[in-house]
């Protein structure tokens, strides 16, 4: 189990971590506006990933004072493109980003983590317990038949830099129910990554892809997110045309 570090606390090692002096007193006010009550679980998540996710090789201790912005809050504002009371897989989840922060900013969804490595997953099953969330976690690769038979016909599926469009589609499309959504956060190149796999993506049933952000004046700067609708497949779209052609004639 990790060990949370609060405030005024000591280490034997002063070097291990340069997250010492990243305590609750600089929390800034987009957290507390987002995460609301549950304000001092998403802090204890914050400590988690400070210490704990640094020391077991899951963020590098540079990441440390950005991990508010750029990671937990960047994460957490995507909640407001999903739908309430959905169920949400997270791919790929890492430390729990943006699975954790999303869960913590939204009660209401039902999340579930998809991660491959096992030192990643002992993390996350311990992050979990001691925030006291409902959030499962599932071991493996997203494209696993047993991973999509236990987590698919999901209402959305989210990603943070987890792979290109084409790859990402291939791994999410297969986890969603038709009309899910992918929410899926990327950087500025979101607009070039559509152009150059908007093809691939629509041969694995994602279509209607678009550009969006997240935490307009709240966060600085906001999030881009690509989104994206299940549907069928385009090779589907061209047997079923072809099944009523035939049954018109």
């Amino acid at each position: 189990m990790f060990h949370v570090k609060h405030e005024g606390s000591t280490s034997d090692n002063d070097d291990a971590s340069s997250s010492d002096d990243a305590g609750t007193d600089a929390v800034p006010e987009a957290a507390r506006t987002i995460f609301g009550d549950r304000i001092d679980k998403a802090i204890a998540y914050h400590d988690a990933l400070a210490h704990a996710g640094v020391e077991r090789g899951l963020l590098g201790p540079r990441e440390v004072p950005r991990l508010w912005d750029r990671h937990i809050l960047n994460c957490a504002v995507i909640g407001e493109v999903i739908d309430n009371g959905v169920r949400v897989v997270d791919v790929g989840s890492g430390a729990g980003l943006p699975g954790i922060p999303l869960a913590l900013a939204r009660p209401d969804l039902d999340v579930t983590l998809i991660e491959p490595l096992q030192r990643r997953t002992d993390f996350l099953s311990e992050v979990i317990a001691e925030l006291d969330i409902d959030v499962e976690v599932v071991r493996g690769r997203a494209e696993e038949k047993a991973v999509i038979s236990r987590a698919g016909q999901a209402d959305v599926v989210t990603s943070r830099a987890v792979a290109p469009l084409d790859r990402l589609a291939r791994w999410s499309a297969p986890l969603l129910r038709d009309g899910g959504r992918l929410v899926a956060i990327k950087g500025a190149s979101a607009p070039e990554e559509i152009e150059k796999h908007g093809g691939a993506a629509a041969g694995r049933g994602l279509r209607a892809l678009e550009v969006v952000t997240c935490g307009e004046g709240l966060i600085e700067p906001a999030t881009t997110v690509v989104l994206g609708v299940r549907g069928p497949a385009k090779s589907e779209h061209v047997r079923r045309a072809r099944r009523g052609g035939k049954g018109a004639e």
